[in-house]
């Protein structure tokens, strides 16, 4: 089970969120994986990403790449996003090549995720879909602010926080990068597409 897998929308607003997670297993391979995982990161950080993490070491908006690359050991997970489907089929490429024996997880819309797959020649181990949300639903708060907090799969992006960036944008106080950033912060694995934000506080004008 991922964290990245929840993440609330519609096809269209998800179509270019791509998230690509490495773990090793406790019990199968987790001893002398740090290296195998540092490598990973590094390959990955080759192309154009908007976030990337390690949740001890931070994320691209409250840590450095060079701080999070030099931090990885054993227990260590590497997480990546990115929002265009051609470099994510030159990473998946990137990734079959170098043979490093590291279970990779991709989160996205399946149909794109299944078509780049066989693009590069690699066939999906597992396939995991999210349920949705059962239970009072009704608690939840709204779906423009639901959209955006899910994208933290620990859900450290508060949704007064959400709120308040959308406020300060349509006042023109903040940019909608700079509003996209500030709500980035808190998800210290690194998962969270602040284009995907951007665009997402755009409906909060409507």
């Amino acid at each position: 089970m991922s964290h990245t897998l929840h993440r609330c929308g519609t096809p269209r607003n998800l179509k270019d969120d791509f998230v690509i997670l490495s773990m090793s297993a406790k019990t199968v391979n987790v001893k002398g994986s740090g290296p195998k995982m540092k490598k990973l990161f590094g390959i990955l950080g080759k192309h154009e990403y908007v976030n990337f993490g390690e949740v001890k070491t931070g994320s691209r908006y409250n840590s450095e790449w060079e701080i999070v690359h030099e931090g990885f050991k054993d227990q260590s997970v590497v997480h990546y996003v990115f929002n265009d489907r051609k470099v994510l089929k030159n990473v998946l490429s990137e990734i079959k090549e170098a043979e490093l024996g590291l279970s990779v997880i991709v989160s996205g819309v399946i149909d794109s995720i299944n078509d780049l797959c066989q693009q590069v020649g690699l066939k999906m181990h597992t396939v995991e879909f999210s349920g949705g949300i059962l239970g009072k639903t009704d608690l939840l708060p709204e779906k423009p602010v639901l959209q955006i907090t899910t994208m933290c799969g620990h859900g450290l992006v508060a949704t007064n926080l959400v709120k308040k960036m959308a406020k300060q944008v349509k006042r023109g106080m903040k940019t909608l990068e700079e509003a996209a950033i500030e709500l980035a912060k808190p998800c210290m694995c690194g998962v969270f597409n602040t284009k995907r934000a951007e665009d997402l506080l755009k409906q909060f004008d409507k």
